[in-house]
Protein backbone atom coordinates (compact mmCIF):
# COMPACT_ATOMS: atom_id res chain seq x y z
CA UNK A 1 0.00 0.00 0.00
CA UNK A 2 2.52 2.59 1.10
CA UNK A 3 4.43 1.87 -1.99
CA UNK A 4 1.41 2.79 -4.36
CA UNK A 5 0.84 6.09 -2.24
CA UNK A 6 4.58 6.84 -3.15
CA UNK A 7 4.35 6.42 -6.43
CA UNK A 8 1.19 8.63 -6.82
CA UNK A 9 2.60 11.41 -5.15
CA UNK A 10 5.39 11.53 -7.66
CA UNK A 11 3.33 10.60 -10.54
CA UNK A 12 1.17 13.34 -9.63
CA UNK A 13 4.26 15.87 -9.49
CA UNK A 14 5.43 14.49 -12.74
CA UNK A 15 2.68 14.72 -14.84
CA UNK A 16 1.90 18.77 -14.08
CA UNK A 17 2.62 21.03 -16.88
CA UNK A 18 3.97 23.44 -14.37
CA UNK A 19 7.51 24.18 -14.32
CA UNK A 20 8.64 23.53 -11.26
CA UNK A 21 8.67 26.65 -8.41
CA UNK A 22 10.68 27.32 -5.29
CA UNK A 23 11.18 24.43 -2.64
CA UNK A 24 8.89 24.96 0.51
CA UNK A 25 10.17 27.33 2.90
CA UNK A 26 11.60 24.77 5.46
CA UNK A 27 13.93 22.96 2.21
CA UNK A 28 15.09 26.17 1.23
CA UNK A 29 18.48 26.83 2.18
CA UNK A 30 18.51 28.60 5.37
CA UNK A 31 21.57 31.20 4.11
CA UNK A 32 21.59 31.17 0.65
CA UNK A 33 24.30 33.51 -0.75
CA UNK A 34 24.97 34.80 2.54
CA UNK A 35 26.84 33.77 5.69
CA UNK A 36 27.04 30.04 5.67
CA UNK A 37 26.45 29.24 8.46
CA UNK A 38 22.97 28.90 10.32
CA UNK A 39 21.89 27.98 13.37
CA UNK A 40 17.88 26.42 14.69
CA UNK A 41 17.08 25.45 18.19
CA UNK A 42 13.43 24.44 19.47
CA UNK A 43 11.42 22.30 21.73
CA UNK A 44 8.31 20.28 21.74
CA UNK A 45 5.84 18.04 24.01
CA UNK A 46 6.94 14.96 22.54
CA UNK A 47 10.01 13.88 20.05
CA UNK A 48 8.55 12.44 17.59
CA UNK A 49 10.36 10.44 14.62
CA UNK A 50 8.69 8.28 11.94
CA UNK A 51 5.78 9.26 14.17
CA UNK A 52 7.01 7.10 16.83
CA UNK A 53 8.42 8.81 20.02
CA UNK A 54 12.00 9.01 21.11
CA UNK A 55 11.18 10.54 24.14
CA UNK A 56 9.11 8.06 25.97
CA UNK A 57 6.01 10.36 25.20
CA UNK A 58 8.04 13.28 27.56
CA UNK A 59 8.68 16.78 26.28
CA UNK A 60 12.08 17.06 24.51
CA UNK A 61 14.74 20.06 22.79
CA UNK A 62 16.72 20.07 20.03
CA UNK A 63 19.73 21.94 18.17
CA UNK A 64 21.60 22.17 14.97
CA UNK A 65 24.24 24.26 13.26
CA UNK A 66 24.76 23.89 9.79
CA UNK A 67 27.26 25.50 6.92
CA UNK A 68 26.41 25.46 3.19
CA UNK A 69 28.24 26.16 0.30
CA UNK A 70 27.93 29.67 -1.46
CA UNK A 71 25.51 28.16 -4.30
CA UNK A 72 23.48 25.41 -1.52
CA UNK A 73 24.96 22.80 -3.15
CA UNK A 74 26.98 21.18 -0.37
CA UNK A 75 25.73 21.18 3.40
CA UNK A 76 27.26 19.55 6.79
CA UNK A 77 27.17 20.14 10.57
CA UNK A 78 26.49 18.69 13.63
CA UNK A 79 22.99 18.44 15.69
CA UNK A 80 21.87 17.41 19.27
CA UNK A 81 18.61 15.99 20.71
CA UNK A 82 17.28 14.93 23.84
CA UNK A 83 15.81 11.55 23.53
CA UNK A 84 14.79 8.78 26.13
CA UNK A 85 16.02 5.58 24.86
CA UNK A 86 16.13 2.03 25.59
CA UNK A 87 20.13 1.99 25.94
CA UNK A 88 19.85 4.23 29.08
CA UNK A 89 20.64 7.06 26.83
CA UNK A 90 19.11 10.39 27.01
CA UNK A 91 20.81 12.74 24.37
CA UNK A 92 21.70 12.01 21.30
CA UNK A 93 24.34 13.83 18.90
CA UNK A 94 25.04 13.45 15.38
CA UNK A 95 27.02 15.09 12.49
CA UNK A 96 26.14 14.54 9.00
CA UNK A 97 26.01 16.37 5.45
CA UNK A 98 24.39 15.57 1.84
CA UNK A 99 24.12 17.72 -0.99
CA UNK A 100 20.88 18.87 -2.58
CA UNK A 101 20.84 18.97 -6.96
CA UNK A 102 18.22 19.86 -9.52
CA UNK A 103 16.82 17.08 -11.74
CA UNK A 104 14.06 17.51 -14.09
CA UNK A 105 12.25 19.52 -12.07
CA UNK A 106 12.77 18.10 -8.85
CA UNK A 107 14.64 19.07 -5.57
CA UNK A 108 17.09 16.26 -4.55
CA UNK A 109 18.41 15.92 -1.05
CA UNK A 110 20.90 13.77 -0.17
CA UNK A 111 22.72 12.95 2.85
CA UNK A 112 24.24 10.55 5.59
CA UNK A 113 24.32 10.93 9.40
CA UNK A 114 26.32 9.28 11.60
CA UNK A 115 23.95 9.40 15.32
CA UNK A 116 25.92 8.70 18.96
CA UNK A 117 23.71 8.30 21.98
CA UNK A 118 25.48 9.56 24.75
CA UNK A 119 26.23 7.75 27.97
CA UNK A 120 24.17 4.72 26.79
CA UNK A 121 24.24 1.67 29.25
CA UNK A 122 27.89 -0.68 28.47
CA UNK A 123 27.42 -3.07 25.84
CA UNK A 124 24.50 -1.35 24.10
CA UNK A 125 24.68 -0.79 20.53
CA UNK A 126 24.56 3.21 21.05
CA UNK A 127 25.74 4.87 17.44
CA UNK A 128 24.36 4.43 13.48
CA UNK A 129 24.55 5.72 10.41
CA UNK A 130 21.62 6.90 8.69
CA UNK A 131 21.04 7.63 5.00
CA UNK A 132 18.34 9.98 3.71
CA UNK A 133 17.45 10.25 -0.04
CA UNK A 134 14.20 12.78 -0.74
CA UNK A 135 12.61 13.97 -3.88
CA UNK A 136 10.41 16.85 -4.07
CA UNK A 137 8.38 19.42 -6.03
CA UNK A 138 6.57 22.74 -5.26
CA UNK A 139 4.04 24.25 -7.58
CA UNK A 140 2.49 27.04 -6.61
CA UNK A 141 0.87 26.94 -2.99
CA UNK A 142 1.30 23.14 -3.63
CA UNK A 143 4.14 20.71 -2.37
CA UNK A 144 4.71 17.07 -2.17
CA UNK A 145 7.82 14.96 -0.86
CA UNK A 146 8.50 11.32 -1.32
CA UNK A 147 11.47 10.39 0.86
CA UNK A 148 13.04 6.92 1.94
CA UNK A 149 15.48 6.65 4.80
CA UNK A 150 17.39 3.51 5.58
CA UNK A 151 20.09 2.36 8.53
CA UNK A 152 22.20 -0.34 8.10
CA UNK A 153 22.00 -1.19 12.04
CA UNK A 154 19.98 0.58 13.82
CA UNK A 155 20.79 1.96 17.81
CA UNK A 156 19.60 -0.47 20.68
CA UNK A 157 18.19 -4.28 19.50
CA UNK A 158 16.95 -2.65 16.20
CA UNK A 159 19.00 -3.94 13.27
CA UNK A 160 18.78 -2.95 9.58
CA UNK A 161 15.35 -0.81 9.13
CA UNK A 162 13.60 1.17 6.27
CA UNK A 163 11.22 4.00 5.97
CA UNK A 164 9.42 5.21 3.24
CA UNK A 165 6.87 7.99 3.38
CA UNK A 166 4.93 10.16 1.16
CA UNK A 167 4.01 13.96 1.84
CA UNK A 168 1.87 16.46 0.72
CA UNK A 169 1.33 20.27 1.71
CA UNK A 170 -0.08 23.34 1.13
CA UNK A 171 0.65 27.03 1.64
CA UNK A 172 -2.96 28.89 2.85
CA UNK A 173 -1.09 32.13 3.68
CA UNK A 174 2.67 33.70 3.43
CA UNK A 175 2.92 32.20 7.35
CA UNK A 176 0.67 29.44 7.68
CA UNK A 177 0.62 26.53 6.06
CA UNK A 178 -0.11 22.43 6.70
CA UNK A 179 0.95 18.87 5.51
CA UNK A 180 0.02 15.61 6.13
CA UNK A 181 2.29 12.23 5.18
CA UNK A 182 2.29 8.58 5.72
CA UNK A 183 4.87 6.30 6.30
CA UNK A 184 6.22 2.34 6.31
CA UNK A 185 8.96 1.02 8.82
CA UNK A 186 10.25 -1.97 8.45
CA UNK A 187 12.77 -3.61 10.75
CA UNK A 188 14.86 -6.22 11.60
CA UNK A 189 15.14 -7.43 15.31
CA UNK A 190 11.78 -5.03 15.76
CA UNK A 191 8.35 -4.49 14.76
CA UNK A 192 6.80 -3.13 11.40
CA UNK A 193 4.56 -0.61 11.66
CA UNK A 194 2.53 2.55 9.71
CA UNK A 195 2.22 6.06 10.87
CA UNK A 196 0.73 9.20 9.60
CA UNK A 197 0.59 12.60 10.68
CA UNK A 198 -1.24 16.28 9.73
CA UNK A 199 -0.84 19.11 11.52
CA UNK A 200 -0.38 22.83 10.70
CA UNK A 201 2.54 25.75 11.08
CA UNK A 202 2.58 29.17 12.05
CA UNK A 203 5.22 31.35 11.37
CA UNK A 204 5.06 33.67 14.49
CA UNK A 205 7.72 36.04 13.58
CA UNK A 206 10.39 36.08 10.85
CA UNK A 207 12.67 33.34 12.73
CA UNK A 208 10.32 31.92 15.64
CA UNK A 209 7.97 29.29 13.88
CA UNK A 210 4.97 27.28 16.00
CA UNK A 211 3.62 24.08 14.16
CA UNK A 212 0.57 21.73 15.84
CA UNK A 213 0.41 17.95 14.64
CA UNK A 214 -1.14 14.59 15.10
CA UNK A 215 0.94 11.19 15.06
CA UNK A 216 -0.46 8.26 14.99
CA UNK A 217 0.53 4.38 13.62
CA UNK A 218 -0.49 1.46 13.54
CA UNK A 219 1.48 -0.22 16.01
CA UNK A 220 -0.57 -2.68 18.78
CA UNK A 221 2.03 -1.65 21.13
CA UNK A 222 1.85 -0.65 25.24
CA UNK A 223 3.35 1.88 26.14
CA UNK A 224 4.23 5.50 25.05
CA UNK A 225 6.12 4.85 22.31
CA UNK A 226 3.96 4.24 19.57
CA UNK A 227 1.04 6.14 21.04
CA UNK A 228 -1.32 8.54 18.93
CA UNK A 229 -0.88 11.99 20.02
CA UNK A 230 -0.85 15.64 19.97
CA UNK A 231 2.41 17.42 19.62
CA UNK A 232 3.02 21.08 19.83
CA UNK A 233 6.32 22.39 19.10
CA UNK A 234 8.21 25.77 18.58
CA UNK A 235 11.29 26.40 17.03
CA UNK A 236 13.81 29.60 16.00
CA UNK A 237 15.87 29.43 13.13
CA UNK A 238 18.96 32.47 12.38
Amino acid sequence: MIRSVLAAVLLTAVASPALAQDAEPQDVPANYGSDPWSFAFGAATDNRSKDASKSDGNPFVWGEAVWESADGFFYAGPAFETIDSSTGSNLETEIGGGIRPQFAGFDLDLNATHKWQIDADPDTDDDAWEFTADVSRSIGPAGARVRLQHSPDGTGSTEAWTWYEARVSWDFTDKLSGSTAIGRREQDNSIDYTGWNAGFTYALTRTLEADLRWHATDADVPGEQYKDGLVFGISAAF
